[in-house]
C-alpha cells in the first residue's frame, strides 16, 4: 500500500518539474516533440550514451523494453546512466523526462536510480525537488545520507543537517566529518569539538578536518594542539594534514615548531607533495629564509599558479616589489589572485598608478577581477584622486555584480569622497542592501577627509555599533581639522564607553596635546600608553617624542628615543626635528650624523630639520653640504620648503645677495616665506634697496600676507627713516581699500 502512495507521490512530483520546465521554456522548441530532436542534437554536445537516449525518447522505444529480470535491470542502469549524465551537462528538457519514465517504469524506487536523480536536481539547483526525492524515497543507503548531509552543511544550512544526522540509521567516518567540517566552516567552532569528540570514527581524515577548521578560524595554536593530539594516537598525517599544519605555524609565528614539522614532512616522504611545497614557500618566506624558498621552489617537479602566487605574495608583502613583479612576469600562467596581489601590494606600498595599469592590463587579458581587485583599484584611484578611473572602475563592478559588495561598497564611498563628490558617496551607502561597521566607518572618515565635521559627528552619534575604528575615524578627523579641544573630549568619551584605545587613539591625541601645549595631559596618556604595554611600539614612541618636544620638555623626548628598542626614519626625524626647534641646534646635527651611520636612509622631511637647524647656527659651508648631498648622495630633490631653508640660512649669515640669487634662480616656485626671511634678515642688516625688492616680491607672491607691511615698516625703522615707517603702518589699517601693489607704490614715493 505504501508502495502504492509512494509511487503516485513520485509521479505527481515529476509532472511538477516537467510543468516546470515548460513554463521556464515556453518561448522554446518543444524537445519532447519528435519533429525537433535532430535539430536540438545537432547543437548541443553530449556523450554518444544521452544522444542514443534522445533517439530512444522520440521514437517511444525506452517503456517499449521487455519486462523481464535481464531487462529490467538492463533498463534501470540504462536510466542510471542517463540520469548522472544529464546531472553533469545540465540538459534542462530529459531531466524530469527520464524521471518520469523511471516512474512509469516502476525503477525509480531503484537506490542508483534515487541517487542519480538526488545528484541531478542538487547540481541544477532544483533544492526543492532534491529534498522531495529524499524524503519521498524509501531505502537510500549511506551514501545518499552523506550526500545530502554534505549538500546541507555546504550551503550552510546546518540545522537541516542536525536533522538528518540524528534521523541516520548509521553513521560512518565520513558523516562525523561531514558535521565536524560543516560546523567549522560556519564558524561554529564549540558545536563542532563536540562533533569531533563523540566520533567514534577518528581516521587522519576526521583530525585534519578539525585541523583545517581551526586555521579557517585563525586558532593557529588551537590546530597544533590537535596535531600533536593526533600524532599521539598513532596516525600518520596527509598532505592535506602537513599543508595546514605548516599554515598553523605561520599563522601562530611557531617558527621553531614549524622546521620540526619540516623534519617530519621529509622523514614522511611528503617533500616533492605539490599543495605542501606551496606551504613551505610560505613558511620560509615568513620566517625570512628566502634562499631556502627559492631552492625549494626551484627544485619542485612540478608547479601550478598557486606555486608561483605564493612566491610572489611573500615577496610583494616584504616590500620587494620589484623581485615580485619579475616573478609575476615570469609566470606560466596566472590567475585571479595572482593579479590581485600584484595590484593590492602596489596600491599599498603607494605605487597607485602602477596599481591601477596592472588592473587595466588585467581587464585587458581577460580576467574577471574579484572584489579584492576592485577594492585595490579603487583605493588607488582615491589616493591619486583619480575620480575619471575610479568612475570607470564602479562601472566595472556593477556589470560584475559586485557594487552590492560591503567591501567594494566601502571603497566606493572612500573613493567618491576623496575625489570630493560626497553626494556620490553618500548615494552609495545608501544604496547597499546590508551596511557593515566597514561602510560606516568609510562615511565617517570621508566627513573628515573634507571638514565635514558636524556631519561626521552626527553620523558616529546615528551609528548601530562603533569600534576602534569608528573612534580613531572621529577623533583623527577632529585633530585633522585642528579641534583639538574636541579629539581630548571625544577621546574621554571614549574611555567612558569602555572601548580600549589603539596606538592611532593615541597618536591622534598626542597630536592634539602637542599643539594644545597641555604636557599635563600629554603624560598621563603616557601613563596609559605604559599600562597598556605599547610603549615599545615604534609608532607608539615617535608620537611621544613629537609630543613632549612640541611641548618643551626636550629632556622628556630625549628619554623615549633612547629607551626606544627599534627605531625608524620617522623616529629620528622627530628626534631631530625637536632639537632642531627647541634651540639644541648643534645636538640635532650631531644626532643626523649618529643616524647616517645606521641603515636609516635620509628623507626629505630629516633633511629640512638639519637644514633648519644649520640655519638658526650659522653653518653656512655645513648646510650647504647637506644640500647638496640630497641630490647627489640620496637622490633627493629638494622642495620649495628646502630651498626656504637655504635662503634663510644666507640671509642670517649676512649673504643678502646670494639669498637674493638663489631665490631667483632656483627651479622650483619659490615661497613667500622665502621672500619674508629674506626681507626679515634686510631688517636685521639695514639693507633697504633688497628689502624694498623684496617686499614687491613678496606682496606679488601673497598679496593676503600682513606679514610683508610689519616687516618692511621694521626695515625702515631700522634705517631710521620713521615717517615711511609709519606710512606703513597706516597703509596696513587701510588694507581693505586699496591693492598691495599700490600700496607699495605709495610707499616708496
Amino acid at each position: 500500500m505504501r508502495a502504492t502512495g509512494t509511487k503516485r507521490s513520485l509521479q505527481s512530483f515529476s509532472r511538477d518539474a516537467l510543468r516546470r520546465w515548460r513554463h521556464d521554456h515556453s518561448s522554446q522548441p518543444n524537445p519532447f516533440h519528435t519533429l525537433h530532436f535532430s535539430s536540438w542534437t545537432s547543437t548541443t554536445k553530449f556523450s554518444p550514451a544521452l544522444k542514443s537516449l534522445k533517439k530512444k525518447l522520440a521514437v517511444g522505444a525506452l517503456p517499449t523494453i521487455h519486462r523481464t529480470a535481464t531487462a529490467f535491470k538492463s533498463y534501470a542502469e540504462t536510466c542510471a546512466s542517463l540520469l548522472r549524465q544529464c546531472a553533469d551537462h545540465h540538459p534542462l528538457a530529459l531531466g524530469p523526462t527520464l524521471h518520469a519514465h523511471a516512474i512509469k517504469s516502476g525503477v525509480s524506487a531503484d537506490r542508483s536510480i534515487s541517487t542519480k536523480l538526488l545528484t541531478m536536481y542538487s547540481n541544477w539547483g532544483w533544492l526543492a525537488y532534491r529534498d522531495r526525492v529524499f524524503g519521498e524515497a524509501d531505502g537510500f543507503d549511506l551514501f545518499s545520507w552523506n550526500y545530502m548531509i554534505t549538500a546541507y552543511a555546504r550551503c550552510g544550512d546546518l540545522d537541516a543537517a542536525r536533522h538528518l544526522f540524528d534521523r541516520m540509521p548509521e553513521r560512518n567516518v565520513v558523516t562525523w566529518t561531514v558535521m565536524v567540517d560543516g560546523h567549522m566552516k560556519c564558524g561554529k567552532v564549540q558545536e563542532s569539538i563536540e562533533y569531533f569528540e563523540r566520533n567514534p570514527f577518528r581516521t587522519v581524515i576526521s583530525w585534519t578536518a578539525m585541523i583545517c577548521g581551526f586555521v579557517q578560524n585563525g586558532l593557529y595554536f588551537e590546530a597544533l594542539v590537535i596535531f600533536h593530539r593526533m600524532l599521539e594516537s598513532s596516525l600518520m598525517p596527509n598532505e592535506v594534514t602537513f599543508t595546514s599544519v605548516v599554515r598553523a605555524c605561520i599563522g601562530a609565528g611557531e617558527f621553531d615548531l614549524g622546521k620540526s614539522i619540516v623534519g617530519l614532512i621529509i622523514k614522511t616522504n611528503f617533500e616533492r607533495n605539490l599543495s605542501v611545497c606551496n606551504s613551505l614557500i610560505a613558511l620560509y618566506l615568513r620566517m625570512g629564509e628566502v634562499d631556502l624558498a627559492r631552492i625549494v621552489f626551484d627544485e619542485m617537479e612540478e608547479r601550478d599558479v598557486v606555486s608561483w602566487t605564493v612566491l610572489l605574495d611573500v615577496y610583494a608583502e616584504i616590500g620587494d616589489l620589484v623581485e615580485a613583479r619579475r616573478i609575476f612576469d615570469e609566470m606560466p600562467e596566472r590567475n585571479e589572485v595572482s593579479w590581485s596581489t600584484m595590484i593590492a601590494r602596489y596600491s599599498q606600498n603607494g605605487e597607485a598608478l602602477e596599481a591601477l595599469r596592472m588592473f587595466y592590463h588585467m581587464l585587458h587579458d581577460g580576467y574577471r577581477p574579484n572584489v579584492s581587485c576592485f577594492s585595490s583599484a579603487l583605493s588607488a584611484s582615491s589616493n591619486l584622486e583619480n575620480l575619471l578611473f575610479g568612475s570607470n572602475v564602479h562601472c566595472y563592478a556593477i556589470k560584475a555584480g559586485f557594487d552590492s559588495d560591503v567591501y567594494v561598497g566601502s571603497s566606493l564611498i572612500d573613493m567618491y569622497f576623496r575625489c570630493g563628490k560626497l553626494i556620490y558617496g553618500h548615494q552609495v551607502f545608501d544604496l547597499l542592501p546590508e551596511k557593515n561597521i566597514v561602510c560606516w566607518n568609510s562615511m565617517i572618515a570621508g566627513f573628515c577627509y573634507n571638514g565635514k565635521m558636524e556631519e561626521a559627528d552626527e553620523l558616529f552619534k546615528n551609528m548601530p555599533v562603533k569600534n576602534v575604528v569608528s573612534w580613531n575615524a572621529i577623533i583623527s578627523g577632529y585633530a585633522q581639522n585642528e579641534r583639538y579641544s574636541k579629539v581630548l573630549e571625544t577621546f574621554d568619551d571614549m574611555l567612558m564607553s569602555g572601548q580600549t584605545p589603539s596606538q592611532m587613539t593615541f597618536s591622534s591625541v598626542l597630536h592634539a596635546c602637542a599643539n594644545l601645549s597641555s604636557l599635563e595631559k600629554g603624560k598621563n596618556l603616557h601613563a596609559k600608553i605604559l599600562k597598556l604595554g605599547i610603549q615599545d611600539e615604534v609608532f607608539m614612541g615617535t608620537a611621544l617624542i613629537d609630543m613632549y618636544a612640541k611641548s618643551g620638555d626636550i629632556e622628556s623626548s630625549k628619554k623615549v628615543f633612547c629607551r626606544m628598542p627599534e627605531k625608524n626614519e620617522i623616529s629620528w626625524t622627530a628626534m631631530v626635528q625637536g632639537l632642531a626647534d627647541n634651540g639644541f641646534a648643534e645636538e640635532s646635527i650631531i644626532l643626523f650624523e649618529e643616524m647616517k651611520k645606521t641603515a636609516i636612509v635620509p628623507t626629505e622631511p630629516i633633511f629640512l630639520s638639519i637644514l633648519f637647524a644649520c640655519s638658526h647656527c650659522g653653518l653656512v659651508d655645513k648646510g650647504f653640504h647637506y644640500f647638496e648631498s640630497m641630490k647627489n648622495v640620496y637622490d633627493i630633490m629638494p622642495k620649495e620648503k628646502h630651498y626656504t631653508c637655504m635662503v634663510d640660512l644666507l640671509a642670517r649669515a649676512g649673504h643678502l645677495r646670494d639669498a637674493e640669487e638663489l631665490i631667483s634662480t632656483m627651479p622650483v616656485q619659490p615661497e613667500a616665506n622665502s621672500w619674508a626671511a629674506l626681507l626679515s634678515a634686510c631688517s636685521m642688516y639695514g639693507d633697504e634697496e633688497i628689502g624694498e625688492r623684496a617686499a614687491k616680491k613678496l606682496w606679488e607672491s601673497e598679496k593676503n600676507n600682513s606679514a610683508g607691511y610689519v616687516l618692511l615698516a621694521n626695515l625702515y625703522a631700522s634705517c631710521r627713516r620713521w615717517k615711511d615707517a609709519a606710512k606703513i603702518h597706516r597703509l596696513q589699517m587701510e588694507y581693505s581699500s586699496i591693492t598691495w601693489e599700490q600700496e607699495f607704490s605709495l610707499s616708496i614715493d
